[in-house]
Order: C-alpha cells, then structure tokens, then sequence
C-alpha cells in the first residue's frame, strides 16, 4: 500500500491510485497564437463576420447605396429619362425644397397622422391586453389572434375593402348611418373626414401588431410584483398604475418612437390608393409630397433634397426618442 501511494498519481494518505493523463504528444500540440500563420489567425478571427455578412451586404445594397445616391442627385436637376442629361444645381434645390408651397399643410397632415395613430398604437393595445389577461385558454389566443389579423392583410386588400365600406353610394357604414337617421357621408372625399377615414384604417390595421408588442411585454414583468401588491391590500387599479405602467414603460415608449418615426410611411399607401393626397391636399403628407414631386412631377433633384432635409429632421427627431427612452424607462432589475 505505501508503494501505491509513493507512486505517481497516488493521492496521498487516501491509498488510491489515479492515474494521470499521459502528455500529447510533441507534434499533436496547439501552436500558441502568436505564432501561428498570419492567414490563419485571420481565418479564425474574421469567422463571426462571415455571418453577417449577408445582412450587411443586403444593409449596403438596399440602404446605404440608395442613400448615397439620393444626396449625389440633390444637386442635380434631373427628369428620370435616361436619355436626358443631369444639369449641376448646386444648392438650389434644397432652397426650393424648403419653399414648396404644398410643404406647410403635408407637415401639418403629418403630425394629425401621428397624434391620431398614437392612441391604436399606445392606449388601445394597453386597454385590450389587460382585458385579455381575464381570458384564459384557447380563448385567450383565439381573441389575440383575431385582432392580429387585420395587420396581415396586404395594403391594398385593406384600401379596397375600406373603400367599398366607406362608399357614400351604398357602403356598409353608410347604410348603417341612415338606419339611425344620419344620412350618407363621402369620408374618402370631403375633407372634413377624409385624413381621419385614413387614420382609423391604418390604426385598424396596426392596432394588432401594437397588441402583439405590448403582450410580450407585459409577460416579461414578473407576477410577483402584483401579487405582493394585492397581499398589502391594492386594488387592481392600483396595481396597474403603480406597478403595471411603469413596468411596461419600455414598451410603451418603444411603440411611440417607432410611430413617431414610421407613421408617415405607414399611411402613404392608404393615401396613394384612396385619395391620391385629395381632396384638396387635405390628406397629403410628407411621404407622398416626395413621391408626388418625384414621380408625379419629374423633378428628382428636388425630392433628393426634399428626402434629405427629412432625413436629417426625422434623425433628429429619433435621437430625441432614443434620449427620452433611456431617461424615462423604468427597468426591471
């Protein structure tokens, strides 16, 4: 037993013997980093770009390069014929951008758009998910299901169905008004209804998207926290604005920046297949200002530089959102 425990790889005083790992061989050993090949290490290191370099070229092709190629025709007058030479500009174009009389009321029609998307996108999708959380099993999926539909539905499926709805001549919702006595409204034509028929189709179409967002966030708030409330004695309105609320802040203000910032594009097919900017330019916004002046127009070097002026402004407006997301979010930690 004691040569048992002399030998090597014994463990001393336990008269066991382990044996010990023979060394690899000489040839078999991994050459330390610094001496190995220069390709090599270039190999090993650039391994987890090779991945995204898919994404990042498509970002090049699809982003970037367009937006290169926008600020290089800002400065030139350009009428989208081939055959037809681009004339240098200069700064003129932005100075036209900037004095284009149909300017003022798109701006204006643009923030209307987003302080009337900015309920079905915020408050309504908050209001149906605390009523879903009272519904339990399949129906609770079916019900969000069926209010995440809408948002599947292409663009012009919707423009086409709210188009026959809305008809003055014999829509659904017109028929409906004259059942209780109020007789048929053209929203898609008078300019008293026209941007708000717009807003509550695209809000209708986005409220499920909004739901789905915000019920992923309220699942990521730990039920502990409402359990201990109502332990000491608070009310379910007391739960859901002291703990609920708050806790969901980062959503919250994630969907108002994402608004803020895409509510302008996400109306312009609405506008483009239902109104054409009508009647008027009361449904008009910047988005369809740009592809007005562009295509409808001709005058691609002012709607580069239209689409750069917006460009930095929304920037602008997005590093404010991100500001304000990291001031006033309150984060579980």
């Amino acid at each position: 037993m004691t040569d048992l425990i002399d030998r090597p790889g014994a463990l001393p005083g336990s008269g066991r013997f382990v044996e010990s790992a023979a060394p690899a061989p000489r040839g078999e050993r991994p050459l330390p980093v610094a001496r190995r090949p220069l390709s090599r290490r270039l190999l090993d290191g650039s391994a987890p770009y090779l991945y995204l370099a898919p994404a990042l070229a498509a970002l090049l092709v699809w982003v970037y390069s367009p937006l290169i190629q926008t600020f290089q025709l800002s400065f030139y007058d350009w009428n989208l014929i081939p055959t037809s030479p681009a004339h240098p500009a200069g700064w003129s174009n932005y100075g036209e951008a900037l004095s284009l009389p149909e300017l003022g009321q798109a701006t204006v029609n643009t923030l209307l758009y987003l302080l009337g998307l900015l309920p079905f996108t915020i408050v309504v999708p908050v209001l149906v998910v605390l009523a879903s959380q009272r519904i339990h099993g399949r129906a609770r999926a079916f019900y969000r299901t069926s209010i995440f539909a809408p948002y599947l539905i292409a663009p012009v499926a919707t423009a086409i169905i709210w188009r026959w709805l809305l008809d003055p001549g014999g829509g659904l919702i017109n028929q409906v008004l004259e059942l209780v006595g109020i007789g048929p409204i053209s929203f898609l034509r008078d300019p008293h209804y026209a941007l708000w028929s717009i807003v509550v189709i695209v809000g209708w179409q986005l409220l499920g998207f909004a739901v789905l967002v915000v019920s992923a966030g309220l699942s990521g708030i730990d039920e502990d926290y409402a359990a201990a409330a109502r332990t000491d004695g608070a009310t379910e309105r007391q739960v859901v604005g002291r703990i609920t609320l708050p806790l969901l802040s980062p959503t919250l203000l994630f969907m108002t920046t994402l608004t803020i910032l895409s509510a302008a594009q996400m109306v312009f097919p609405m506008i483009q297949i239902l109104t054409q900017g009508g009647p008027g330019g009361s449904t008009s916004n910047l988005y369809h200002l740009l592809y007005d002046t562009a295509f409808g127009s001709f005058d691609v070097g002012l709607a580069s530089a239209a689409s750069v002026l917006f460009f930095l402004g929304f920037g602008l407006v997005a590093w404010g959102a991100v500001w304000l997301m990291d001031r006033w979010s309150f984060h579980d930690d």
